[in-house]
């Protein structure tokens, strides 16, 4: 027995030692994991440990006091003693927090004293922390995930991304690694650090133009243009614009128009802009929305051709204009002189008649319709014209220079006027339609009319003077008066042929006798008549011992002279 109780004295601590005495260690534990405190204790022989205890020491106002360590409330078991009664009195805390973090006392009482240790064990508390570099990255760029704790002890760390196992903490960044990562330790994964944001930035995708309402707009409604995109960072207000057809119609995400017309019709899109470049390209651009804006028809009028009109010839009137969609139906009225009411007169966008008669004039007007109404347009006036042909000839004979460069000034203007044509017959044939403006075809022939008073007047004149000369001739003269007189009477005479015929020009002109004057046939339409005075140039001095001779030196000097020949053919 003696023996036992010897060995049982040796293997108990502090049995032979007789010193009192408590050795403790400082720990590092991180935030969440669990932690022991080691701890020995020594004391003399004899003595037997009764109890045991662990005391935390608070400072309240610089002044520092000993508690005793209890579980909170909150958490059962958070401390519990590890050691025993004879040598070990290490103490393990469960779920380290914060709080926990100070100055730890043990103290033990035996048979015969109570020894409160005289250091303390300090537990510091640490968290583990994540780092994201760069924590904003463009897409493409390379990221490097690192975890830190602030204790020295080696820990197995693994990475979480928004709470799903990530790959590995070195990677290029693409736009789906964007989140939120935390480091934990392996094994204890609920203790983890606080997130970190990875922020990967991208170019605008799908850009989208929304139109509210959708499907068919009638004029005079209301639209929003909005539009979306995915980016990083978002596309910001200034950062959208909208397009039109190609042309830059304002920026912001939306647009409103609050009285859509027709000019709003079109292709629109819009572009995102974020200050990120993809493939060198940094506005990326919607696809095409297009407005189609819906009305009545408007702007309706009526054009006629041809826009002269004569008895019997044919006519089209077209009624136009703008309608989407476009018109259904079209409607013609007729106003007379005689009655204020509209008369329906036929249908179709284009009214013809094959035909023109005197019922047919009066003021015209079409209607066009379509699903969302009508209109009118402004009335046109259609009027008919009589058309007449005729055809006018006239030879005309001249040797004096001075007169008919004068006259053909105005003959030549008036042919000219009416498109007149010079053939080899010397002939020339003018054709006037109907067509010809009233008020231009009076101011010619008031022209006409004018010039042709003056050259009246200035023959008159000359022929007076020329009628005096010879009377003062003869009277010198009295020997050769017949042979100068009958000579004078030949070159004073005035020769103007004028014929009509019915529709065509004649194949040859007719030749007047010498010494006839003929008055003006009736034509059916205006004719200008043209007076030629012939005088010889330079007459030989007579013979008065020849009769025979001079009779043909008449005849020869009749020969020399020469004749113009005119035909004018006009119609109305």
């Amino acid at each position: 027995m003696e023996r036992w109780i010897l060995i049982i004295l040796v293997i108990m601590p502090g049995v032979w030692s007789g010193d009192w005495g408590v050795t403790l260690k400082s720990q590092c534990a991180l935030k969440g994991t669990s932690v022991v405190l080691k701890c020995k204790y020594d004391y003399p022989s004899g003595h037997f440990v009764t109890s045991v205890g662990w005391y935390k020491a608070r400072y309240v106002s610089g002044v520092g006091r000993l508690y005793p360590v209890r579980d909170p409330p909150s958490s059962p078991g958070h401390f519990r003693y590890a050691g025993n009664r004879w040598s070990d009195c290490s103490l393990e805390i469960n779920d380290v927090q914060h709080t926990d973090e100070g100055q730890y006392y043990f103290e033990f009482e035996t048979t015969f004293n109570r020894w409160m240790s005289r250091t303390y064990s300090h537990l510091s508390v640490k968290g583990l922390t994540a780092h994201a570099q760069p924590g904003t990255v463009t897409e493409g760029a390379d990221v490097s995930l690192t975890c830190e704790s602030g204790c020295d002890t080696p820990v197995n760390i693994v990475w979480f991304k928004d709470g799903l196992p990530a790959r590995n903490p070195v990677f290029q960044a693409r736009r789906e690694d964007a989140g939120q990562y935390h480091c934990a330790i392996l094994g204890q994964e609920s203790v983890r650090s606080a997130s970190v944001a990875l922020n990967v930035h991208y170019a605008p995708e799908k850009v989208t133009l929304s139109m509210n309402p959708s499907g068919d707009i009638v004029k005079g409604s209301s639209i929003t243009f909005s539009c979306s995109s995915d980016a990083s960072p978002p596309v910001t207000q200034r950062g959208y614009s909208l397009y039109k057809d190609g042309h830059f119609v304002r920026s912001g995400q939306s647009h409103a128009i609050s009285d859509v017309q027709p000019s709003h019709s079109g292709m629109y899109y819009c572009q995102a802009w974020n200050n990120i470049s993809r493939r060198g390209n940094d506005l990326m651009k919607s696809a095409e929305v297009h407005l189609d804006v819906q009305y009545q028809p408007m702007n309706i009028s009526v054009s006629m051709g041809p826009s002269n009109v004569v008895a019997g010839s044919s006519v089209n009137l077209t009624c136009s204009g703008a309608a989407n969609p476009a018109a259904e139906s079209y409607t013609w009225y007729r106003r007379t002189a005689s009655s204020r009411s509209m008369l329906q007169v036929g249908s179709g966008q284009v009214l013809s008649i094959p035909s023109m008669e005197a019922s047919h004039t009066g003021l015209y007007s079409c209607q066009a319709r379509n699903q969302l109404g009508e209109s009118n347009s402004t009335e046109v006036l259609l009027t008919m014209r009589e058309e007449q042909r005729g055809w006018c000839h006239f030879t005309v004979k001249n040797n004096d220079l001075f007169i008919w460069n004068f006259k053909s000034i105005i003959f030549i203007l008036y042919l000219k006027w009416h498109k007149c044509s010079f053939s080899q017959s010397n002939h020339t044939v003018c054709l006037s339609s109907g067509s010809q403006s009233l008020p231009i075809t009076a101011g010619i022939g008031v022209s006409l009319f004018v010039t042709l008073v003056l050259a009246l007047l200035l023959l008159w004149r000359k022929q007076r003077t020329h009628a005096e000369k010879k009377t003062v001739s003869d009277s010198r003269l009295s020997g050769r008066g017949t042979t100068s007189t009958a000579t004078e009477d030949q070159s004073d005479s005035v020769y103007v042929n004028i014929h009509t015929f019915p529709s065509s020009p004649p194949p040859a002109t007719d030749v007047t006798p010498h010494n006839a004057i003929m008055a003006p046939v009736s034509c059916e339409d205006e004719v200008t008549y043209s007076t030629v005075t012939i005088k010889p140039r330079n007459p030989p001095p007579p013979h008065h011992g020849d009769r025979a001779l001079q009779g043909s030196g008449s005849k020869a000097r009749e020969n020399d002279e020469s004749v113009i020949y005119a035909t004018v053919a006009k119609s109305r």
